[in-house]
């Protein structure tokens, strides 16, 4: 199914080199968990020392490799991942659980460490058990193959209904020594910012220590991939995992615990760099999606009231349906404004499409041209921007259109 699709007309022009993060192995498999003729399980092998932090869906109905990490990750010590597609394992009861046990038995074996070690994340369809016998076999040629440049590999084989393969990568510095962050994500639908809105996983050499390393993590994700939205459904599959294996400190590299250490501002803004390239990716590959849309909301009463009034406008079926189809229909931001549940003035508000002001002051603006509005919306990437005029608060969210190649890829998922 994945492979089958389109590329997204909005998918990048190509890969970034990217280059080994010392610590780290990748092997991509088919154990024919749904999808004939492709890879469909992941393995990533961590040296010993790895640390790891994580951030996880916050559906009440999460899966069952969720309700793992979350159990696991308190350890802070990471050796392998463990992640297939086509099946989410999630609405799965006890099997789901049993499941998840016999995957982290055969991963510890092949990765010659413990069970308590061992990540997992698992998506596509909810409420179908999933067979984890099929991973014996598959799992041991894995470790054997997995190599540190395998990053495309790693990352098609955890594709879904995704048209590409997600990759970033940055470098930073601690200590005056260099350090590399990269990462990979998976999600085209069902991407809500209700963290982590999809499957991402992003590695480092440097040596943190994992309490620092899931405080920036938690922080860093507000204005990434919890600042999108393709379809405002968030997944019960949603994981984020960052290992940092610390490698770097045979360069030299110190090893920090402390996550307001100043020494980590370097990696800090290299992190947020990684994951928001990562969220964009995500919402350029959304659905049916033809548009990259910026909503940007200011002057709104606090920061929290700005991010859910731009969430409003982001999610709201009507906007979504209008860019898709060009119309500069400003009276649909209005609504979604109106609609947010946050202050809001009608008389003080301002759109703009682009660079063109479309209201003022609760009025079309008196300057309105209705060609220069619609030429915006002919744009491949549109950013939408709503003033309310009453203080200091601002968010920016990303989202893509609602096309009617949204409704067939989810009329036919189970099909």
């Amino acid at each position: 199914m994945a492979h089958d699709a389109p590329l997204s007309p909005l998918a990048p022009k190509g890969f970034p080199d990217m280059p080994a993060v010392e610590g780290v192995r990748f092997a991509a498999g088919a154990a024919g968990i749904r999808y004939k003729g492709r890879t469909d399980v992941m393995l990533a092998l961590m040296d010993k020392g790895t640390t790891v932090a994580g951030v996880f869906t916050k559906s009440k109905c999460p899966s069952a490799p969720v309700d793992w990490c979350r159990a696991k990750i308190k350890s802070g010590k990471a050796r392998a991942l463990l992640v297939n597609s086509g099946n989410a394992n999630a609405f799965t009861g006890k099997k789901g659980a049993d499941a998840v046990k016999l995957a982290a038995k055969l991963a510890a074996a092949g990765a010659g460490a413990k069970e308590s070690e061992i990540f997992m994340a698992s998506t596509g369809v909810i409420g179908e058990p999933l067979d984890a016998s099929k991973f014996d076999g598959v799992i041991a040629k894995l470790a054997a193959a997995a190599r540190p440049d395998a990053w495309l590999d790693a990352a098609r084989a955890i594709m879904t209904t995704d048209t590409f393969p997600k990759v970033a990568t940055a470098t930073a510095e601690i200590g005056g020594v260099a350090v590399r962050i990269s990462g990979m994500a998976k999600g085209a639908g069902m991407i809500a910012p209700d963290m982590a809105t999809m499957l991402s996983f992003v590695f480092t050499d440097a040596p943190i220590g994992a309490d620092a390393l899931q405080a920036m993590l938690s922080k860093s994700v507000q204005g990434s991939f919890n600042a999108i939205t393709v379809d405002s459904d968030t997944s019960t599959s949603d994981t984020l995992l960052l290992f940092a294996t610390g490698a770097a400190a045979k360069r030299g590299a110190p090893k920090i615990e402390a996550a307001g250490d100043r020494r980590l501002a370097s990696f800090r803004k290299a992190l947020d760099a990684v994951l928001l390239d990562l969220a964009h990716q995500v919402v350029r590959d959304g659905e049916g999606a033809r548009k990259f849309v910026g909503v940007e909301v200011t002057g709104a009463d606090s920061a929290k009231a700005a991010k859910r009034i731009a969430l409003a406008i982001a999610n709201s079926p009507l906007v979504k349906t209008a860019v898709a189809g060009e119309d500069a229909n400003w009276g649909r931001v209005v609504m979604a404004v109106g609609k947010a549940g946050e202050k809001a003035e009608r008389d003080k508000l301002a759109i703009w499409f682009g660079d063109v002001r479309v209201a003022h002051k609760g009025l079309r603006d008196p300057a309105y041209d209705e060609a220069a509005a619609s030429a915006v919306m002919k744009r491949q990437e549109i950013d939408i921007r709503v003033d309310l005029g009453l203080g200091a608060g601002a968010a920016k969210v990303w989202t893509c259109d609602l096309t009617k190649e949204y409704v067939a890829i989810n009329g036919d998922y189970r099909s």
